[in-house]
């Protein structure tokens, strides 16, 4: 063999090779060694990293209970969770199923001796609301006491959430991987939407963990259909009834997947019969749950004795009773006798939401109200009230999905994950009778997610640009969440101008449901200067006396329909301190809608806006608003004349 001479040059280029070729595999090695391998194999282990997750989302929601004062339904949440216990009745906000307030008002029920004293309201209007009467009772009795006893209520909830986590971890992972089960759970954990109301004792994040919980159990009594699984799937399925009536289409949902699931395994027909029997019991044991749930409260009753108020049951003008407020379809048919297998109260529940939805309520959507809603609108707020990284993902899992079939699962169960979630939106989309919350389409979230964290496979398949982009987006989405919190409630994304920007586009829940009464006093304790205060706050049910806050009422503006009634200097906008809430400012009647040409001087959250409003401020908009100006001699020197009337 001849070898040529090798020169000086070309020695240094094969010994700088070298290094490098032995420098890349101690830091990048391919199998395992070196120093990023032993980092590897020290690593945390998935476990760890999910006790991690949890522990941080159970800090989030713990501090936003303590903080938050008591939101709209709560009230009549947790009177209706007391008379529960109390007194054995379901009838209390049966319009929603009772688990969740069972399980927040379990320890306050059965310990507080002063709940004894409680009156609940009862009304027989199958149309009426007692159980918000109810909840102001039990307020005046607790006092300055009460926000403790929420919070403790409050506490109660939050294992719900932590459930919904580790559906997402658990799922994730058997479908997708261990990187994309802790992507699926950081999605959960750091939700604003799940911030939000994790910490409440309203059922949307009890029904969004359950429902996910069995759909999850169904899906693996699909891939194994023992005995033992499906009565697991079964009870689940029953206890995610007891949280919110929207899951009843899983009723639907199920039959058709077990179908299409077995068809694409091509089963003998020799087993489709067994399995058969297997899924009947599943719908069986989830009936049974249900009424256990309710103590069998008026369960089995003939279709034909219940008294419907909405036209889904009751059916149309021709079907109501001569001299009663009610009706019913049924009665007089051959279907009059079937006896319903469900509680009293949970049908009377499903009535009574369709009722709702059938008479129509005013909605806000852009600053426009319509009576009625829009079928886009849950679609609209999931846009603005989901950080900005989490939709990116969901682009990026949709072009994943269609693009690089490496990173999904088998079609079959991708359909068993993302056939609830649609099911959701649809139904809940369908009924334009009212859009007023974003919470109702929050069911779907968990199933989202978890379909979102396929893009994590990235890791796994050795594409650093692709984890690359994961990780820059699941930063920014969590770091957009964390930017509003503690006041998650308020969060809107950068598309809508964030949380100040938010209730333009969006009211009710999605914005101020009564979350900063406790926010405000603080503010107040810290600017003693703030008085006399004028207070517009969006929870009548409360009395702010009870958070130590001494105010007087706001004047009318010009639009509001009391203008009228009412002296041109009797009207606002006048000199004054002010703490208006944004639902206030945006309400249908226009009341307070001047404040908005005023610019804040400090805020309570994000949905308490303070206004220090001084003479020369106030005749300014008065003047744009065609209004004639105060006079400066009764509002001399620092003092506030206080309108008469």
């Amino acid at each position: 063999m001849i070898t040529q001479p090798v020169s000086g040059a070309d020695r240094s280029r094969f010994a700088e090779a070298s290094y490098c070729s032995r420098l890349r595999a101690t830091l990048w090695p391919t199998r395992g060694g070196g120093v990023l391998g032993a980092i590897s194999r020290s690593r945390p282990r998935p476990w760890l990293l999910l006790v991690v997750l949890l522990s941080a989302h159970l800090l989030l929601l713990g501090w936003q209970s303590a903080e938050d004062s008591i939101t709209w339904d709560e009230v009549g949440h947790l009177a209706a969770g007391v008379a529960h216990w109390k007194q054995g009745t379901f009838d209390l906000y049966r319009v929603n199923p009772p688990l969740v307030r069972l399980v927040c008002c379990v320890v306050i029920a059965l310990e507080d001796p002063r709940l004894n004293a409680i009156s609940f309201a009862r009304s027989a209007d199958p149309h009426s609301r007692p159980e918000f009467e109810s909840g102001r009772r039990l307020i005046q009795i607790e006092g300055a006491r009460f926000f403790w006893v929420l919070t403790r209520a409050r506490w109660a909830a939050i294992p719900f959430s932590l459930l919904g986590a580790s559906v997402c971890y658990l799922w994730a992972r058997e479908l997708y991987g261990v990187h994309a089960a802790l992507l699926a759970t950081t999605l959960w954990v750091f939700s604003p939407s799940v911030l939000a109301y994790g910490h409440l004792i309203t059922p949307d994040i009890g029904a969004a963990a359950l429902g996910a919980a069995a759909a999850y159990l169904f899906w693996k009594w699909l891939k194994s259909p023992t005995w033992l699984r499906a009565i697991v799937a079964g009870t689940v399925l029953g206890l995610a009834e007891l949280t919110k009536t929207t899951w009843i289409i899983l009723v639907v949902v199920w039959p058709l997947v077990w179908l299409v699931y077995r068809r694409n395994l091509r089963v003998p027909p020799a087993t489709i019969w067994p399995e058969a029997l297997r899924f009947a019991t599943i719908l069986l044991i989830a009936v049974w749950t249900v009424n256990l749930g309710y103590g069998f409260e008026g369960s089995f009753r003939r279709l034909g004795d219940f008294n419907f108020i909405s036209q889904t049951l009751g059916g149309t003008a021709e079907h109501v009773r001569e001299g009663q407020p009610f009706h019913n379809r049924f009665a007089g048919t051959w279907a009059q006798n079937i006896p319903v297998p469900v509680p009293q109260n949970y049908l009377a529940g499903i009535d009574f939401s369709k009722w709702e939805f059938e008479r129509k309520y005013w909605s806000f959507l852009r600053g426009e109200w319509r009576l009625g809603g829009w079928w886009y609108y849950y679609l609209y707020a999931m846009l603005i009230k989901e950080p900005l990284g989490t939709w990116a993902l969901l682009l990026l899992a949709i072009a994943l999905t269609f693009g690089a079939a490496r990173y999904s699962a088998p079609w079959r169960d991708e359909l068993v994950l993302l056939l609830p979630a649609v099911a959701v939106l649809a139904l809940v989309s369908s009924q334009t009778g009212y859009n007023h919350h974003l919470r109702y389409v929050v069911p779907a979230f968990p199933f989202i997610f978890i379909w979102i964290s396929k893009v994590a496979r990235s890791v796994a398949l050795g594409n650093r640009a692709i984890t690359a982009t994961v990780c820059i987006l699941l930063t920014w989405a969590v770091g957009s969440s964390l930017s509003a919190f503690p006041h998650s409630l308020s969060y809107f994304n950068e598309l809508a101008g964030g949380p100040m920007g938010g209730h333009y586009y969006l009211g009710n829940s999605n914005v101020d449901w009564g979350q900063d009464l406790l926010y405000l006093k603080r503010w107040l304790d810290h600017h003693p200067e703030a008085t006399p205060l004028h207070l517009a706050y969006d929870v009548p049910l409360i009395d702010p006396h009870i958070a130590g806050i001494e105010a007087e009422g706001v004047p009318s503006g010009p639009h509001s329909e009391r203008a009228e009634r009412d002296s041109l200097a009797n009207l606002g906008p006048l000199p004054g301190w002010y703490a208006i809430s944004v639902n206030k400012m945006h309400d249908r009647g226009r009341d307070f809608d001047y404040f908005l040409r005023f610019k804040p001087v400090g805020y309570a959250g994000y949905s308490i806006y303070i206004y220090d409003i001084k003479l020369d401020e106030a005749n300014r908009v008065r003047r744009e608003l065609g209004m004639p100006p105060l006079p400066i001699a009764s509002y001399g020197g620092s003092g506030v004349q206080k309108p008469s009337g």
